[in-house]
């Protein structure tokens, strides 16, 4: 790492998609060493800032400043199949050349692509092992691996290369039990600058302090995540009591005014009545008049200014008062009557090699969850189930209207290039533009946000869309499966999904590594796929993937 602190800031920063939507406007930011969980609601540019920061995207104002080497590990890994783990690693040519050298080929082009790095096999293998990822080598390719085992190949080439500045965006991803506690540890351990983007709440009480986004400016807090919801939930008590402060002084100074107008009028009723019963010389009821009228214009004005400040007052205090939109998710009446034959699964034997052998069924409106390690088969088997995947052997048969949301929202669920309502109409043909956008307003997509292409959303947002897609999809369907829910959604979005799957009547097949939530769903039956799938219970699930 380099001998100077590094240290990330920008000036004046504004950045604004394509289509024109701003997502940063005259922004300022900066970070020096430590551990930052950068936080904040779905969309508010939190992955968008990692990726200018990265290089990826370029601002159109402002200055960016990068002390340092960066390396970027973003919200959905992507890697080409057919690359070695070694070539992920970015080790291929100095491996070939040290195996040259190794053989007798002691060229100056080999020695020159060594360099000083000749222990880098054992290094990318202690590497490797720290993330619990030693036992596939350094040869074996992408296409092998499962997408959790994708994300921490990824973060183990940049713990490889050592960069001063580690931008993760959503790290935990798809990771189990174990590679999660893995992660945390290489977390806690770094010494650069660190800018952590996660809902993960494990994670974020690893960090130093918490960068809170939102409305486009950043507040700081010291501390983990647990101290940040204390000092917001102090901070928030603290604005609300200034909200009923300044809502009194607001109802008082109605009264007063009102007051004030009263006695004006009744000294208006009394000036009038003296003029016309002429008791004084009109010269001095005149001159009284001119006072009254000029009083009373003073009082009005002085009342209405107090007024006037005391909602100012109370706006000030009201946007102290955090009120964030969250999704309202109203899942199809899909009721599924008890004991009705939903899924059955006749000795499939999946292409990875996992298994459900003899004859399994799900009846009724059950809730499945689908446990196990990475790589272990889960999403090839809800992809077999949901026909994207032939199995190599066996049947699995839906007898219910069935949709599947996978991991990687891609082009078979959103179109990058299509609005978010016309994603939505691709689902439902025969469902009406008004009913869409009314559906869509329950998501956070209202007015020009639900125009907005695909492609420009981010990774919340597009979980968003396609569960809109997929709950208005016709027909309604009567078995969901879900892989991995919680990916990307910001923590009250995954509240709100939560509540909602709850209340759904339907069967429930979710593949998840977040236990919690999966209790909090109601679950009626755990399966852990481990080879063969077999039930299994919570605690045994807590017990198996925390086991080292």
């Amino acid at each position: 790492m380099s001998p100077t602190p590094a240290f990330l800031t920008c000036t004046d920063l504004s950045f604004a998609w394509p289509d024109g939507t701003p997502v940063l406007d005259d922004f300022q930011l900066t970070v020096g060493p430590g551990r930052t969980g950068l936080i904040g609601v779905n969309g508010c540019g939190k992955s968008t800032l990692l990726k200018l920061f990265a290089g990826q995207l370029q601002p159109a104002e402002g200055r960016l400043s990068v002390a340092g080497t960066v390396g970027h590990l973003p919200q959905d890994v992507t890697l080409d199949v057919a690359l070695r783990v070694d070539e992920v690693l970015g080790i291929h040519e100095t491996r070939t050349a040290l195996h040259a050298i190794e053989a007798g080929q002691a060229t100056e082009e080999n020695f020159t692509a060594v360099g000083d790095d000749w222990d880098v096999e054992e290094r990318a293998l202690a590497t490797l092992d720290q993330l619990g990822l030693g036992r596939i080598g350094l040869d074996r390719t992408v296409g092998e691996l499962s997408g959790g085992e994708c994300v921490l190949l990824r973060l183990a080439a940049l713990l490889l290369a050592r960069p001063d500045v580690l931008l993760l965006d959503e790290p935990t991803n798809n990771l189990d039990l174990r590679a999660r506690r893995r992660l945390y540890a290489a977390v806690e351990s770094w010494s650069g600058v660190m800018v952590l983007v996660s809902h993960d709440r494990e994670l974020l009480e690893r960090v130093d302090q918490i960068a809170d986004l939102r409305d486009g400016e950043v507040r700081w807090y010291g501390g983990n995540f647990t101290e940040y919801e204390e000092l917001l939930a102090a901070e928030q008590e603290a604005a609300e009591r200034m909200v009923r402060v300044a809502e009194a002084d607001v109802q008082r100074q109605k009264r007063e005014l009102s007051e004030a107008q009263m006695k004006l009028a009744r000294r208006k009723r009394y000036g009038q009545k003296m003029y016309d019963t002429k008791r004084e010389p009109k010269i001095i009821m005149n001159a009284r008049k001119r006072a009254a009228q000029e009083s009373a214009g003073k009082h009005h004005i002085m009342h209405a200014e107090k007024l006037a400040g005391a909602r100012e007052r109370l706006d000030q205090a009201a946007e102290a008062v955090r009120d964030d939109d969250e999704i309202r998710i109203k899942l199809p009446a899909t009721q599924v009557p008890p004991g009705r034959r939903v899924l059955t699964l006749s000795d499939v034997r999946l292409v990875h090699g996992a298994s459900v052998p003899g004859e399994w069924e799900l009846r009724g409106p059950e809730r499945i969850a689908l446990v196990g390690g990475n790589g272990s088969g889960k999403t090839t088997l809800l992809r077999t189930i949901a026909g994207q995947v032939a199995p190599v052997s066996g049947e699995a048969l839906t007898h219910v209207p069935t949709r599947f949301l996978p991991q990687r929202l891609d082009a078979e669920v959103l179109d990058d290039e299509r609005s978010v309502v016309e994603n939505v109409a691709r689902f439902a043909p025969h469902a009406t533009n008004n009913l869409i956008r009314a559906r869509l307003a329950h998501f956070l997509f209202r007015g020009a946000r639900a125009d907005r292409p695909a492609g420009t959303l981010s990774g919340g947002e597009r979980f968003r869309a396609a569960l809109a897609a997929l709950l208005l999809a016709e027909p309604a369907p009567q078995l969901l499966m879900l892989d991995e829910p919680t990916n990307n959604l910001d923590l009250a979005s995954v509240r709100q999904l939560t509540d909602a799957l709850a209340s759904y009547e339907g069967a429930l097949l979710v593949a998840s590594h977040d236990v919690p939530f999966l209790e909090s769903i109601g679950i009626t039956r755990w399966l852990l796929l481990d080879g063969a799938l077999r039930p299994t219970t919570a605690e045994e699930v807590r017990e198996s993937l925390w086991h080292t």
